[in-house]
């Protein structure tokens, strides 16, 4: 025979779970978002700054997801021009053009100041 007894309540699990529906994660995310662009904007190499000024993002919300996708509207012929800024392309008379990882860098700070924020918004609670 298994015996199970407990004393107490969940009273603080339910007010922090409570709580956490309250608060307004987009409203953070959007402040984030357009930090992004302008990171994103600023390390974007120049030669016409179509690429550079080319830089919106998007935020998705489904049921149990949050996301930011920085997005950039210049593209040529099909190609995305910031892709491959990044990541190196071939030319046409068969050459090479190394990439510059220029997007991590100018995210990364970001990223971790959203994260920090998001934390202390659900730690307080």
């Amino acid at each position: 025979m298994i015996v199970i007894k407990h004393r107490g309540n969940f009273n603080n699990t339910e007010k922090f779970l409570n709580g956490a529906k309250k608060i307004r994660f987009v409203n953070i995310l959007e402040k984030y978002a357009r930090e992004g662009v302008s990171a994103l904007s600023d390390a974007t190499p120049i030669d016409t700054s179509l690429t550079s000024n080319s830089w919106d993002f998007e935020i998705t919300v489904t049921k149990n997801r949050y996301a930011i996708n920085w997005i950039n509207s210049n593209v040529v012929d099909g190609v995305p021009i910031a892709i491959i800024l990044q990541y190196g392309h071939g030319t046409k008379n068969g050459g090479y053009v190394q990439g510059r990882d220029y997007i991590n860098p100018a995210l990364l700070p970001i990223l971790d100041k959203l994260s920090e924020n998001l934390w202390k918004e659900v730690t307080k609670l």
